[in-house]
């Protein structure tokens, strides 16, 4: 039998054969012979494939080399996956451009699949052009005064290498920030600031304290992707409450606090993450008036604040640490390598969210908090936030038309940051998904975080979270291009 010509045996699935001295994988073979049946509509879009098992078993191969042709597969758009279900042939009109440049992985590649925890997003040294990344280019920053603020930490006293540092956080660095907040939003003393490994790790000590497992949490839908893994995490049941470029859906708010009697709630009232967009000022007094209402604590995320518009809603700042724990950080506008978080709460709360932090690590780093005190009392700071802002305005309106260049509908208009949400209505294969797609920009040395890794409901169109610092890359825009060629 002729390699690459597939049969279906008695059970109907499909029989490949196999040449093992054929010059190829295993994996590519089975690629390759799947696709040429997919193509040839002998297996027919919504047909459902074998389990790896009963592939494996059939064709004579282990199931491992079966799980790894089903990945490159769905990588490929021609299957998808569906939890519980199994593999089904996706779609028999893949473009021939894409089909044909989208490799195998190697070593050294991306990964061949990507989710909200894949280390690439994150890690800043994969090649792959960073499309979907939380970070922005090192050059976007103000690189001299954060490599002075750096030098300057290195020159600890001797007498500070004795200890793990304040259980707080560098105690110079929390007296700046109250006098700083004190002044511009509400007012606290450095005693009600704990300082964090960044604003992730401030929102696993909140849950930490505050949560049991089973415990309801409410949450933005579309939100922040991480804080969603994190919630499930620690056992607690994700509420999703709808956000548009309208703000939040308080009504809807109000019917599931009702109901499920939430724990807290985590929401970011100034420049969303992933949409951009900020709450009113009539809208946070309601949002407030609900958390009386319903009795459960008001987490802030505040981290994109400096990026933002003077005047924006401040729900701690309204409430006054009475029942809003704020989380701020300074990774949008140092660097997000110095890993500086910090947590505002009321003085009754406070110290139980120390004993908390001195459980799970003891101390923070006193390197990294002095780093940030150095950078952020220099006199060129707001000098390098302000030319910031003014990079991310002018990179964000020729990202948002360069996305509606490539045929792409904005889920909202910022009002300011890093990040812009497209996608299409019309999905360019009624088979994808934002996953689907995600995976195969990999294949093209693109990294994007698509809605899937953003939402609790099921989406109702295909859109993504562009960095405006790529977005409009032509190497994005030709891939964009590609995706809806016929």
């Amino acid at each position: 039998m002729e390699a690459m010509r597939a049969v279906l045996d008695q059970t109907g699935w499909p029989v490949v054969a196999i040449e093992r001295r054929q010059k190829g994988s295993l994996v590519e073979q089975i690629v390759a012979a799947v696709s040429a049946l997919v193509a040839s509509k002998e297996l027919r879009i919504g047909t459902k494939m074998p389990s790896v098992r009963q592939f494996a078993k059939c064709n004579g191969v282990s199931t491992f080399t079966v799980v790894e042709a089903y990945d490159r597969l769905v990588t490929l758009g021609l299957l998808s996956s569906r939890r519980g279900s199994g593999y089904f042939v996706a779609r028999q009109d893949l473009p021939a451009t894409l089909l044909a440049t989208a490799q195998p992985a190697t070593p050294s590649a991306p990964p061949a699949a990507i989710d909200a925890l894949t280390a690439e997003l994150y890690s800043g040294m994969s090649e792959a052009l960073p499309v979907g990344a939380g970070w922005l280019p090192p050059e976007w920053y103000g690189e001299d005064t954060i490599l002075d603020a750096v030098r300057q930490a290195m020159r600890i006293p001797a007498a500070r290498l004795r200890g793990y540092g304040h259980p707080l956080g560098f105690p110079t660095l929390r007296q700046h920030m109250a006098a700083t907040l004190s002044e511009e939003l509400y007012p606290v003393e450095a005693e009600q600031i704990l300082l964090t490994h960044g604003a992730t790790h401030a929102f696993d000590l909140i849950l930490r304290t505050l949560t049991k497992p089973g415990d309801t949490v409410l949450v933005e839908d579309p939100g922040y992707s991480n804080l969603l893994s994190l919630i499930r995490h620690h056992g607690c049941v994700a509420v999703g409450i709808p956000r548009d470029e309208h703000g939040l859906d308080l009504d809807a708010l109000a019917q599931q606090a009702a109901l499920a009697q939430p724990k807290l709630m985590f929401v970011n009232t100034v420049l969303q993450n992933p949409l951009g967009t900020s709450l009113t000022v009539a809208q946070a007094h309601r949002l407030l008036a609900l958390a009386e209402q319903f009795d459960f604590w008001l987490v802030e995320d505040d981290i994109y604040r400096e990026l933002a518009p003077r005047g924006e809603a401040s729900l701690a700042a309204m409430d006054g640490l009475r029942r809003v724990i704020r989380v701020g950080s300074f990774s949008k506008t140092l660097s997000p390598v110095l890993r500086v978080g910090s947590i505002s709460a009321s003085s009754s709360l406070l110290p139980e969210l120390l004993r908390v932090k001195m459980l799970a690590g003891l101390t923070t780093s006193e390197i990294n908090e002095r780093a940030v005190y150095h950078a952020i009392t220099a006199r060129p700071y707001r000098r390098m936030v302000d030319k910031l802002v003014t990079q991310l305005d002018a990179g964000r309106e020729r990202a948002m038309a360069s996305l509606r260049e490539a045929g792409m509908t904005l889920l909202a208009r910022p009002r300011g940051g890093m990040f812009v949400s497209a996608g299409w209505h019309d999905a360019p294969s009624p088979a994808w998904n934002g996953k689907v797609i995600a995976d195969l920009a990999l294949k093209h040395g693109i990294l994007l975080s698509p809605c899937d890794f953003f939402m609790l409901r099921a989406p109702e169109a295909i859109w993504f979270r562009f960095n405006v610092a790529y977005a409009d890359h032509p190497q994005l825009l030709n891939f964009l291009r590609l995706l809806c060629r016929p």
